[in-house]
């Protein structure tokens, strides 16, 4: 329990902790591209404004030093930026082509480039590692294409170099937390120590004034015979002491300190004969009793808290299913998954509360609960029973009127 606890809290803590990486990540990446992209913008903007060539820089006069779109041109700018120019007439044809800012395209390699963003009929894209933008021109258009290779690297660079460190520092952020986390749910941990230790000492203390009090019935009984008080005092000391009792393995199951023989044994014939010793209560009380038990299963694991498993969930529906109503089990088994339901028809229940069955001392009808002698505690032991075999237990109801609970095992 308290491992499961610990993994919880690291997994919370590292679960929280990613996702704030991932979005610091994300934001920083995004913003380096979107400043990339908005000094890329700003050159070509310029470059079309003035024909595809820089104008000339003046230190003195610098209208063209105004920021553009993040882009601010200096006297070194024309010697920075690698492009080529292509001018497109009206009709579509290339007119001319400029490839002496940059030595790595030809002439017929720009006019390939060219013709592809004609054909495209897009004013801004990319073409491999050339951003191009088209320009309105009196003649028709123009074309500039600049080289982002050391952009894209240096992008690419800075997401490699920023993923490396956050994962360094996750992994540190991962051992710290793994070392300390004990230390932060050491407050829970004594608080459910006491908890348990609580239930364990009462229940045990219990025991005694019950089997006292059981002693002294029986000799009351003896001497002025069987009253309806009598009857009352022993039923009410039954109920108590099955109450202890399923404290007690609940409180074992939680420390995982309770007894299990883990053996191989006939599962089909255990499920039969519990499933069996319910039929004469469901004649006596006129409701449909169907059995659909696959012969020839067996199953790994222990057989008395799988047979506690199996009992108390047939108890559970003679209880709670209707007057003359029906109750199903059923036992199937295909290549390596085991599956148990039980079913039965009931009053109207509300779908929003069935996952609440499972916890301790909850019951969906209080009155009828108490009426029929539940503590809301059972399907809470079912529960850790299929836990401890690795199992899985799920509730539903398809039309609120019946209720089916199905566990699965593997075999």
């Amino acid at each position: 329990m308290i491992k499961k606890l610990q993994r919880k809290f690291i997994m919370i803590t590292m679960g929280s902790l990613a996702l704030v990486i991932a979005i610091l990540l994300g934001s920083i990446n995004a913003i380096n591209l979107y400043q990339m992209e908005k000094k890329i913008n700003g050159a070509m903007d310029l470059l079309i404004e003035n024909q595809g060539r820089f104008p000339q820089f003046e230190r003195k006069k610098p209208p063209q030093m105004e920021p553009r779109s993040g882009f601010k041109m200096d006297e070194e700018t024309p010697f920075e930026t690698r492009y080529f120019v292509v001018e497109v007439n009206e009709d579509g044809t290339i007119r001319t082509i400029d490839t002496s800012h940059i030595a790595a395209v030809s002439s017929e390699d720009a006019k390939e480039y060219g013709n592809k963003v004609i054909e495209s009929g897009k004013k801004k894209g990319y073409k491999g590692i050339y951003k191009y933008a088209v320009g309105e021109q009196s003649y028709g258009s123009i074309i500039i294409f600049v080289n982002c290779k050391n952009q894209i690297q240096t992008a690419m660079l800075f997401l490699i170099t920023s993923v490396i460190v956050a994962l360094i520092n996750y992994l540190l952020v991962f051992i710290l937390v793994y070392i300390f986390s004990k230390k932060a749910i050491k407050p829970v941990i004594e608080s459910m120590e006491k908890q348990k230790q609580f239930i364990t000492d009462a229940g045990h203390e219990i025991k005694t004034p019950l089997a006292i009090i059981s002693a002294n019935t029986d000799v009351l009984e003896l001497t002025s015979g069987e009253n309806e008080w009598i009857t009352s005092i022993r039923n009410q000391t039954n109920r108590l002491d099955k109450l202890v009792k399923n404290l007690l393995i609940l409180s074992k199951m939680d420390e995982a300190n309770v007894n299990m023989e883990m053996k191989t044994f006939k599962l089909s014939q255990m499920v039969q004969e519990a499933a069996d010793s319910f039929e004469a209560i469901a004649e006596t009380q006129n409701k449909k009793y169907i059995m659909d038990i696959q012969p020839g299963i067996d199953f790994y694991g222990d057989e008395s808290s799988i047979h506690q498993l199996v009992s108390t969930l047939l108890d559970n529906a003679m209880k709670y299913s209707d007057e003359e109503g029906t109750i199903r089990i059923s036992l199937t088994s295909s290549k390596k998954r085991i599956q148990l339901e039980v079913y039965n028809t009931t009053e109207i229940i509300e779908k929003e509360n069935l996952n609440k069955l499972f916890d301790r001392f909850y019951r969906a009808d209080f009155s009828r609960s108490r009426e029929t002698g539940g503590y809301g505690i059972g399907l809470s032991i079912v529960d850790s029973i299929v836990k401890i075999h690795h199992g899985k237990i799920t509730v539903k109801s398809t039309d609120e009127k019946s209720i089916s609970f199905t566990v699965i095992l593997s075999n």
